[in-house]
Formats: C-alpha cells, sequence, structure tokens
C-alpha cells in the first residue's frame, strides 16, 4: 500500500482493475478485427498486448512508492512507458514479410501499435482517449479502405500473380496473351519452382516401371509482376480458365486488405 503523505491512493485498488478491464476490453476489440481477417497475430495476440501494455503502466505508475523518500529518490513514471514504446516495435517488425516487391503485415503490426498505446492509455489512467482512438482505429481501417478504393488506381504500381501450371501445355504463353488482352503490362516472369514429372511415390525401381504407372505431369510455378488499372483478381480468373492452369494467386498492389 502506498504511503497517504505521498498523495497517491493505492495502486491496486478498483480503479487499477478497471483501467486492465479496459485495457482488455479495447484490445480484444481490435483483435477480434485481424482474427475474423485471419491474420498471424489475431484475438489472443492484441489482447495480451494491450493487457501487458497497461500493467506495465501501472507498474510504473504505482509499482515503486514504497521505495520513494521525498527529495532523496524520484521516479519518472514515463520512462517505462516509453521503453513500451521501443519494445512493441520489435514485435510489430516480425509480423512483416517481404516477398520480392511485395510487402504483407503492415496494417497488423501497425495494429499492434495502436493496441499497445490503448493499452498504455487505459492503465495511465486516460479513459476517454483509449476508446476515442479504438473508434479511430476502425474508422481508418473501414472507412479509409473505402476511401482508397475510390482513388484512380495506379498503372505504375506493380501486382503480382502466383501461377501453377502443367509443363508444356502452352498454358504460360496463353496466360500472357491474357494478361495483354486484358490491358496489363507483364514486366516480370519469374520461375519459382519445377517440380519432376516422378510420381509422389516413386523409388525409381523397376517394379514401377513394370506396374505401367505413368508419372504425373511436371507442374511449374512462375511469378508474374504485372501493371495495370484493371482489376487482378479478374485477370487470375481469366487465367484460371485456361487449360493446363493449376491455380493462380494475386496479389493487386491497388487494393488494400492487409
Amino acid at each position: 500500500m502506498v504511503s497517504a503523505h505521498l498523495g497517491i491512493s493505492g495502486g491496486e485498488g478498483w480503479g487499477q482493475f478497471g483501467e486492465l478491464g479496459l485495457a482488455f476490453a479495447l484490445s480484444a476489440l481490435i483483435g477480434l478485427e485481424r482474427e475474423l481477417r485471419h491474420k498471424f497475430a489475431g484475438l489472443r495476440t492484441h489482447t495480451l498486448v494491450g493487457v501487458a501494455a497497461a500493467l506495465i503502466v501501472l507498474v510504473s505508475k504505482y509499482g515503486f512508492a514504497d521505495v520513494l523518500v521525498p527529495g532523496r529518490i524520484v521516479v519518472d513514471p514515463s520512462r517505462v512507458a516509453a521503453q513500451i514504446v521501443s519494445g512493441i516495435g520489435f514485435l510489430g517488425a516480425g509480423l512483416i514479410f517481404v516477398r520480392r516487391d511485395a510487402v504483407r503485415g503492415l496494417t497488423t503490426a501497425a495494429a499492434v501499435w495502436v493496441t499497445a498505446a490503448v493499452g498504455m492509455a487505459s492503465g495511465a489512467g486516460l479513459p476517454l482517449l483509449a476508446v476515442a482512438v479504438t473508434a479511430l482505429y476502425f474508422i481508418a481501417l473501414y472507412g479509409l479502405t473505402a476511401l482508397a478504393r475510390r482513388l484512380p488506381t495506379s498503372r505504375f504500381a506493380p501486382s503480382y500473380l502466383r501461377l501453377d501450371y502443367v509443363h508444356g501445355s502452352g498454358a504460360l504463353r496463353r496466360a500472357l496473351e491474357v494478361c495483354t488482352a486484358q490491358g496489363f503490362q507483364v514486366s516480370e516472369v519469374n520461375i519459382e519452382r519445377e517440380e519432376t514429372a516422378a510420381p509422389a511415390h516413386a523409388v525409381f525401381e523397376d517394379s514401377i516401371l513394370d506396374r505401367g504407372e505413368r508419372p504425373r505431369p511436371a507442374a511449374v510455378t512462375v511469378m508474374l509482376v504485372v501493371h495495370g488499372t484493371g482489376s487482378v483478381a479478374e485477370l487470375a480468373a481469366r487465367i484460371q480458365e485456361i487449360d493446363g492452369v493449376i491455380s493462380v494467386n494475386a496479389g493487386d498492389a491497388n487494393t488494400g486488405g492487409e
């Protein structure tokens, strides 16, 4: 219990439990949105980050009151809060993935950052600010996403198509023709993987050949870098209809959803 002459109420009262509860509820609300979008950091991660940030702030405010001596020992609670800002940066950085020129996880990393800030505000006894930032998070995520979709698309931003097709089927040539017909320019074609023509269970013994088993067709995986103002999702759907195409995954630079 904190000494009364310091002018500070107890650090383990109902007020502090309420601040932790507020951090839990708001952090879980943000995490639920990420969970519904099937992101790496979801409900549990965001909830733990927010509650932990709130607890750290509470510890920085009340945890050292028993060692304070007026005029001799002074504690600056803001120093601990500043370390949360530094530490959460490492957690957020671990959620960001870069594959070639495509960046994934930026929005989730930012959500973790916001969750930590909400937890800090809750722990610092600033509930209105914590609730306001949570509301602004959803406004930014849904309101600004709708606005971004109405902005003119960029014909210079690269989008990506990951194409799996049967080797020798001519699917890649026809896919390039579809890209051109849909108004897209293909700037790069990179082969990522090429499977052998052997069956998955092949042991390369005479007994297999004697059975007359036919090897499965060789599959090739390529990454296409395309530029255009059309819908990459529609382009992927057109390519998927080509004979010999196994699967198509699209990453559209002109749409959100990180």
